[in-house]
């Protein structure tokens, strides 16, 4: 079997229903959408969620949570994610976003500890966990906060 062989199971397709294409059609004149009122006319309809003036569900439902407005986005990098810099490089946001480790919009950048590096980098993040640190400061490498 072959792609240009393919068809549908049979009876699967109908044609769509041919509307406004007068009276003896069946669905010609007013074309299955009633006589007057908002849906009969062209560019009418309500928009979505609308309930016929009903309280709409949106809004009888209880809210719940917050959104903190004034959240900060802080872009994650673990110890082990460094193993991809040269030793001895100068690794900071710029680096980062080259090596594709930081994508998109972020306030902050900060360094977790979880992983080993075995050789010194000069590190400049603005956030850094302790133990981040002290691997970096154990291999030699140098920690500047900005």
């Amino acid at each position: 079997m072959k792609l240009n062989e393919l068809s549908p199971a049979k009876g699967s397709r109908k044609a769509p229903k041919r509307l406004g294409r007068g009276v003896a059609s069946g669905s010609g004149k007013t074309a299955g959408r009633g006589t007057k009122g908002y849906n009969s006319r062209s560019g009418g309809g309500v928009r979505p969620g609308y309930e016929g003036g009903q309280m709409p569900i949106h809004r009888r439902l209880p809210k719940r949570g917050f959104t903190n407005i004034f959240r900060k986005k802080v872009a994650v990098i673990n110890i082990r994610d460094l193993a991809r810099f040269e030793a001895g490089s100068v690794v900071d946001e710029a680096a980062f976003i080259a090596a594709g480790l930081v994508k998109g919009r972020r306030d902050a950048i900060k360094l977790l500890g979880q992983g080993d590096i075995g050789y010194a980098l000069d590190v400049k993040v603005n956030l850094i966990s302790k133990k981040a640190q002290e691997k970096i400061e154990a291999a030699g490498g140098k920690v500047e906060v900005l």
